[in-house]
């Protein structure tokens, strides 16, 4: 029997992948025994920040992984596309759809044995088994591994952007389009000109936020930065940043907007629409005051105001062998958020490759992981190079990860392609 603790996205993904091998699993699930600070129900890979797993755009790293993860048979994949919703060149999900399908899938699986409970220690756990429990990692678990890696964890703060009811959206002001045309219009789309602009950066400056002493000494991720926090580093940072209005020809105007709020559909019904790089630790009235200041949310109802969460990883590179288990304990391994990548499909996918992990460290065969030129290789090199241990950080995939191609005379869009192009005939060549 292999534990794997933990039912997000990593730990549903990695079980689903150890049954179909034909392995004897026990899935351990704290909620609804104990829940965190973001889970609202105690379905399997509940979705707590944004709805979406990224482009799918052919040429794009985030397209590629989910390439390869197709290839190796990944249910959160195919549970993402039964729960799919329109939003450009993006996999939008349905947050309870996509969960049901995921929660359905574990239970009846015949090799899956579900327990509801608490992990406290890591001693009370069998080996081999396997630690998916995300950065929202109950504290006593927390504490365990601390004791068991002998060195402090790194810690930084996630946010979720606001959620709003599509029927009071004034969609006189908006519209719907993708950007540059590129896609179906699936993104609803405020605009703001010049003055609209300076006020609304002007009251998130003077907003009151939720501000805990830890939030002066831990660091923000990178691709998840509050709002507030990316107008501190300048006035004019948004408009380079979520609210950048380039390929967005207003149609009331025929012009691009000074700057542009884009909605994303976040459920099936298109009921509900989320504020895309809206993050924010705002508290709850500032958020509807200031929100409602953005021509076409004047009469905004909020399904979902915005809210922040601690996040915990592993320092990876110096704690992990390359298979992801522990150098301290081989029969311990680690998957999804906590070993340092970022992002929901980036998650899964290392729970899927800590399956295939698990595996062969059963069954006595020689350690093989994805070539370093396809993605999910690539991802695996970021999280486990020793050169980046003294300044670990929560990566998402993409093509800096990839090995450096030497391409002559070759167009940007070109260059993508035969990065591509390499990373399939690898991956095809590996399996």
């Amino acid at each position: 029997m292999i534990c794997v603790v933990g039912a997000g996205l990593a730990g549903s993904e990695c079980a689903w992948q150890l049954a179909q091998m034909g392995f004897e699993v026990e899935l351990i699930e704290m909620r609804p025994i104990e829940n965190t600070p973001a889970h609202k129900t105690e379905k399997f890979a509940e979705l707590v920040c944004s709805n979406s797993f990224g482009s799918m755009s052919v040429t794009s790293a985030t397209a590629q992984l989910k390439w390869e993860a197709e290839k190796l048979g990944s249910l959160i994949l195919q549970s993402a596309k039964k729960a799919y919703v329109p939003a450009g060149q993006a996999l939008g999900v349905d947050r309870e759809q996509f969960s049901e399908f995921v929660t359905k899938a574990i239970h009846e699986h015949p090799r899956i044995k579900i327990s509801k409970r608490a992990v406290n220690s890591l001693d009370e756990l069998p080996r081999p088994c396997v630690i998916a429990t995300g950065p929202l990692t109950s504290p006593g678990l927390s504490e365990s591994m601390q004791a068991h890696f002998g060195g402090d964890f790194l810690y930084f703060f996630d946010a979720i952007a606001p959620i709003i009811d599509t029927d009071s959206i004034n969609m006189d002001i908006a519209w719907k389009a993708d950007r540059y045309d590129k896609g179906t219009p699936d993104y609803i789309n405020c605009p703001l000109e010049k003055n609209h602009y300076n006020q609304l950066i002007e009251e998130i400056t003077k907003a009151r936020k939720i501000e805990p002493k830890h939030f002066e000494i831990t660091p923000f991720f990178e691709g998840c930065m509050p709002i507030e926090v990316m107008v501190e580093r300048g006035f004019q940072t948004l408009r380079f940043g979520p609210m950048k209005p380039v390929g967005l020809t207003n149609p009331r105007t025929g012009r691009y907007p000074f700057a542009a709020v884009q909605l994303r559909q976040d459920n099936k019904e298109g009921t509900a629409y989320n504020m895309v790089g809206f993050q924010t630790r705002m508290a709850y009235g500032e958020q509807e005051r200031i929100f409602r200041m953005i021509p076409g949310l004047e009469n905004a109802e909020f399904l979902k105001l915005g809210s922040m969460h601690r996040n915990l990883f592993i320092n990876t590179p110096l704690l992990l062998n390359r298979n992801l288990s522990s150098k301290k304990d081989p029969g311990l391994f680690f998957a999804g958020q906590i070993t340092g990548v970022e992002g929901y499909f980036e998650s899964t996918c290392i729970g899927l490759l800590v399956a295939h992990f698990v595996k062969q460290q059963i069954r006595g065969e020689v350690h093989s992981e994805p070539p370093r030129q396809t993605a999910l290789g690539s991802l695996l090199e970021s999280i486990t190079d020793e050169t980046r241990a003294a300044h670990f950080q929560p990566t998402n995939i993409n093509f800096s990860l990839f090995p450096h191609m030497e391409i002559i005379n070759k167009d940007k869009a070109q260059r993508k392609q035969n990065q591509v192009d390499l990373a399939q005939k690898s991956f095809s060549s590996w399996m």
